[in-house]
């Protein structure tokens, strides 16, 4: 499978699923704290199965350059 999530998009979701996941340490101590293992996940990997069927792409593709022919 080809990343579909940029950057910026997989920074975030780190950050988010790393507070999710906290909140079963801290605040309410709740199991629901484990959905923060998706977005952090996904953030790590760099790949989104929802992204990818509904055709979302945030990763930056590189664009191939042709080679200059010096003479």
């Amino acid at each position: 499978m080809t990343r579909n999530v940029g950057s910026f998009d997989r920074t975030v979701r780190i950050i988010l699923g790393l507070l999710l996941l906290s909140l079963i340490f801290w605040g309410p101590q709740s199991w629901w704290g484990l959905i923060g293992i998706m977005p952090l996940y996904t953030g790590v990997v760099g790949i989104c199965l929802p992204y990818k069927l509904l055709g979302i792409n945030t990763c930056k593709t590189r664009q191939q350059t042709s080679p200059s022919t010096k003479p």
